[in-house]
């Protein structure tokens, strides 16, 4: 049937009304859209831009911070972009300091270290998704004398994960080292993600070294050169500190490390680099991997020391992976006696809040918003701290091992075997 010209004409009028009501709808979604994402930009810069102050220590002495520049003058570096480059370690050393002798807090992260991160990870990471760093306050003070409550405090060697830097764990660090110990950390060029040498040059990780940039064989591989060759930094570091504590040249740590009580803890990678160093030096007295995934022959041979997995929660995570995971950790765990092996899981946790991202991340904080995540933050590094301190209390300072038990005392940590 042919249309009428006021029927075409009406027809025209709807379609006209109605493209104009889409239009209009389309417009209100884009108007609340970029809204939408302009309150998060201004959310992500406000949570930047403010100040924050990391989770207080909970042992009784203060906490002095220092760091050292070593070279290795006998081994060259495994790791380097260059032949015979000569293998270069930064220590952050955290340690029980002398009370009241000086009221100069450390800087979270030294300004040419903020500077160099900064360029590295690029404005939107820097600047959106993490925490101003210049305005993140430590209770770490700088450079005090080591605390005469004792002569001698046990030494704690630290590896940050894989992408982080020493300084990420200065929640975890600082709390261990309220309770009596100097914990050590270590960064390294070219496999750390930033280095600032003592001269202001900057050496990132070589992407070479990056095993996030990778997957399966080649990706296990080279994890396995990375941990072997942070053992070996933290069994360089392990001289040089025994070099410190004997040597004639007066300096902070001179005489206050007792060195036959030494224990080591790392997260992620480090983890299983704390657990490679167990079995590499055997100055090793005791051993915390946290989070890390056992690799290399060692998960086949064992180690002897004491050492606890502290896990994350890994509900939801794909099976294979995760029951791959727990083989590895059972095999080192049966391996060892009953009374020198500790497995716990850390339940709702997040791998990546073991780190002081746990009070720094945007992101970290917007999942926990959410319920994603649902372990604070906070609680978590408070937890982590309580639980390494115990276990190195009992294996170092001798405490009974009653204190590792649970059947009373952290909710959220369960028992595994």
């Amino acid at each position: 049937m042919l249309q009428t010209s006021d029927a075409r004409s009406s027809e025209v009028s709807h379609m006209r009304r109605f493209f104009t009501v889409v239009f209009k709808v389309v417009k209100i979604v884009g108007l609340v859209f970029v809204s939408a994402a302009a309150l998060i930009v201004m959310g992500f810069w406000a949570d930047h831009a403010r100040g924050t102050t990391l989770p207080k220590p909970t042992g009784p002495f203060d906490v002095g911070r220092l760091s050292y520049f070593w070279q290795d003058s006998r081994h060259f570096d495994t790791m380097a972009l260059k032949p015979e480059t000569r293998r270069q370690l930064v220590a952050w050393v955290w340690y029980p300091a002398v009370h009241g002798q000086t009221m100069a807090v450390a800087d979270y992260l030294p300004q040419p270290w903020r500077t160099a991160m900064e360029n590295q990870m690029g404005v939107v990471l820097s600047s959106f998704l993490m925490r101003d760093l210049s305005k993140v306050r430590s209770h770490s003070f700088a450079n005090p004398d080591v605390s005469p409550k004792q002569g001698t405090y046990p030494l704690v060697l630290m590896r940050a994960g894989l992408s982080a830097l020493t300084t990420d764990y200065t929640t975890i660090a600082e709390d261990i080292a309220s309770h009596g110990y100097i914990v050590v950390g270590i960064d390294a060029p070219y496999r750390s993600f930033i280095v600032v040498l003592p001269d202001g040059s900057v050496v990132p990780r070589a992407p070479q070294n990056n095993a996030d940039l990778l997957s399966g064989p080649p990706q296990e591989k080279l994890a396995i050169k990375l941990v072997q060759a942070w053992s070996a930094d933290m069994s360089f570091a392990l001289n040089e500190l025994a070099r410190l504590n004997t040597s004639s040249q007066p300096s902070k740590l001179n005489g206050r490390i007792d060195m036959s009580r030494v224990g080591v803890f790392g997260h992620s990678l480090g983890g299983a680099t704390a657990l490679q160093f167990c079995y590499d030096d055997a100055r090793c007295k005791a051993g915390v991997d946290i989070d890390g995934a056992p690799i290399g022959p060692v998960v086949q041979k064992g180690v002897v020391q004491p050492f606890m997995f502290l896990l994350g929660d890994h509900k939801g995570e794909p099976e294979q992976e995760v029951r791959s995971v727990n083989e590895h950790i059972g095999s080192i765990y049966d391996r060892l006696p009953s009374d020198r092996r500790l497995e716990v899981v850390l339940r709702d946790s997040n791998h990546l809040a073991f780190s002081d991202n746990a009070v720094l991340s945007n992101l970290l904080r917007i999942t926990n918003d959410l319920g994603i995540v649902k372990l604070d933050g906070a609680r978590q590094l408070a937890v982590t701290g309580e639980w390494i301190t115990k276990f190195f209390d009992v294996y170092l300072k001798g405490a009974s091992p009653s204190v590792l038990d649970n059947s009373s005392q952290t909710h959220e940590i369960e028992r595994v075997r």
